[in-house]
């Protein structure tokens, strides 16, 4: 073989690898980018649940004072995120933005009371949860009821339950796809020298020798598709958190180094294991087979 062909031919390796690297990285991308979406879609949901209010309404002769030690009370909860006490002026007001001006005219006194709006957290957001919540605040003596919109409660559950299997049976789907694509990619890319594998063996080399530079080769590709998809979901995040900031506003670092090694082991392991397979399979064909 002269130096123009060897040539011809090392170009048309590399571009097949780089090919390869290219198309592994896409695929681990998508992968990365749903986990990213569940991610966001974890913050929605809190973001729901955080955001629903149980409103305690205080008794009549209850002051302003007293609810605010109440409220400081209610933080110390396990499943109180927030309390905020609501003053008579302030629910006046919200109650004429509702009503009208002169809603009031029809009493001889303000029958607004002090109220509070209490937030739960995340994982108490479950209709029994909240009803014992319940339960404990009327038990206070300066507490003279407690209200929530239960249908709520129990729909937002419900939608989210459902969102949350329709996402994972897409995400495990894509998960299985990327897998198939992967073992393919990395099957076309080292099918190509199989001519160069069999000449190895017909001089007698070992299978450990033959195999040994392949294997590299893929956990470098591996490692550079991974790298490749991170920066790729890094650029696509920083865009998408100007617009969407309440997606990822309780989201962490931690959360996305996680992600960024999921994403290293993945592409490492599957490109380690699929090349081992297939160079194994390439050593044990016959000289006819591979020309099919």
């Amino acid at each position: 073989m002269g130096a123009k062909e060897k040539n011809s031919l090392s170009r048309r390796l590399w571009r097949l690898y780089i090919s390869s690297v290219v198309s592994i990285a896409l695929l681990l991308f998508l992968v990365g980018f749903f986990a990213v979406m569940a991610l966001g879609a974890r913050n929605l949901s809190n973001f729901f649940k955080e955001n629903i209010r149980v409103t305690t309404i205080l008794k009549e002769d209850v002051e302003e004072t007293q609810a605010e030690e109440f409220s400081k009370t209610l933080l110390k909860l396990p499943s109180i995120r927030d309390a905020q006490v609501v003053s008579k002026e302030q629910g006046t007001k919200e109650m004429k933005e509702l009503l009208g001006e002169d809603f009031l005219e029809v009493f001889n006194s303000n029958p607004i009371p002090v109220t509070i709006n209490v937030f739960v957290k995340p994982e108490y957001f479950i209709a029994d949860s909240i009803q014992i919540i319940r339960e404990n605040l009327l038990e206070n003596n300066i507490v003279e009821d407690v209200v929530y919109q239960e249908d709520v409660i129990l729909s937002v559950n419900k939608n989210l339950k459902i969102g949350g299997i329709v996402f994972m049976i897409f995400s495990l789907l894509l998960l299985f796809i990327s897998i198939v694509l992967i073992n393919n990619t990395v099957r076309l890319n080292i099918f190509s020298r199989r001519f160069a594998v069999h000449t190895m063996q017909l001089v007698g080399a070992t299978r450990r020798f033959i195999r040994k530079p392949f294997l590299k080769r893929a956990l470098l590709q591996g490692l550079i598709s991974a790298l490749l998809a991170i920066v790729a979901l890094v650029i696509v995040g920083v865009l998408a958190s100007r617009q969407l900031s309440f997606l990822f506003s309780s989201a962490n670092l931690t959360e996305f180094a996680i992600i960024g090694a999921g994403l290293i082991l993945l592409g490492v392991v599957l490109c380690y294991i699929c090349t081992w397979a297939v160079v194994r399979k390439m050593l044990n064909m016959r000289a006819n087979d591979m020309y099919y």
